[in-house]
């Protein structure tokens, strides 16, 4: 322990060391590993059908207890990533040609799944001046076709604040539109170098002026060096961009080469967020350390139902 050491022995670089140091993961952070019959049918499912899954590509440490009871994010527009964000496990580079056929294969899975809500997200493609909205619009489209009733959650990049791309994928409909603002302003350059906190503004904003019924989604990350402070003013931003369903987890660093954990929250300031966000006026706000952006999506999706905040889009 750092504090039983005397600070005037160690040298400059010696105190850096220990100050950045990884931390010890917290007991109340336990991730299940991956098994059981409905885990490996996911996982078949997935190989056949040619997809990606973000519970893979990003290394979710929920993905054991998604897949086990059948949900799972698909991942679409290839597995490359145009940006190079810090916390990302996806891989960097330059993608492949779109996959015109991604959502016809991404359907099927949902109709052989009989999921009743799905979650859709893709990697960035900011080589293409629609950012990839097309797709989007495409799966949505083809999921109501093959699997009527099942929910549709988008959890869509930035288009670079474009709201010609936006539009593409408001106009079919998806029943919640999510983006993660991930950090707080003062971290975004660090953490996502590519991104701008006013192109999340524009996204989640956009979305709601364009279709006042859906439900907009975003989450955001602890423990990157920001105050608590700080993420409450986040909440503040997005409660005043009529963002309905909010998700706080903390980061797990997927790698050594990744962004190093600055400290870990406890319970209780987890608990404190979601209070201060049902306070601001959320729909809904999921808080807790493994949280990640489609945790426990369709248990939120069915209590907001019971709630008559969310509507199903059924024909759309």
């Amino acid at each position: 322990m750092t504090d039983l050491i005397h600070v005037d022995e160690i040298s400059d670089s010696e105190t850096e060391t220990i100050e950045t140091r990884p931390k010890r993961r917290p007991d109340w952070i336990k991730v299940r590993a991956p098994s059981g019959e409905t885990y490996e049918m996911v996982r078949s499912l997935m190989r056949s059908k040619q997809l990606h899954t973000v519970c893979e590509e990003a290394m979710c440490p929920n993905m054991g207890e998604c897949w086990g009871s059948g949900t799972a994010t698909f991942l679409m527009l290839g597995d490359t990533c145009t940006r190079s964000c810090r916390f990302c496990d996806i891989k960097t580079g330059r993608p492949a040609p779109l996959d015109w056929q991604e959502p016809n294969r991404v359907a099927q899975s949902v109709k052989a799944m009989n999921l009743r809500h799905v979650v859709i997200t893709s990697v960035n493609r900011d080589e293409r001046p629609d950012g990839g909205a097309p797709i989007f619009a495409m799966v949505i489209r083809r999921i109501r076709q093959l699997q009527p009733g099942c929910s549709i959650e988008v959890l869509i990049p930035d288009f670079k604040g474009s709201r010609h791309a936006l539009k593409t994928v408001m106009d079919a409909q998806p029943e919640i539109l999510n983006h993660n603002v991930e950090t707080v302003p003062r971290l975004f350059r660090k953490v996502q170098p590519q991104d701008h906190y006013e192109w999340a503004q524009a996204t989640l904003s956009n979305a709601k002026e364009m279709d006042p019924l859906v439900l907009t989604k975003s989450g955001i990350m602890v423990g990157l060096g920001e105050t608590f402070d700080e993420v409450v003013e986040v909440m503040r931003d997005l409660a005043s961009w009529g963002v309905d369903i909010l998700t706080i987890g903390q980061y797990l660093q997927p790698s050594k080469k990744h962004m190093a954990i600055d400290r870990y929250y406890t319970l209780e300031e987890f608990e404190a967020l979601k209070q201060i966000g049902l306070e601001l006026g959320f729909k809904w706000v999921e808080s807790g350390p493994l949280v990640r952006s489609s945790y426990h999506a369709e248990q939120q999706v069915r209590q907001l139902s019971q709630l008559n905040h969310f509507r199903l889009r059924e024909g759309a």
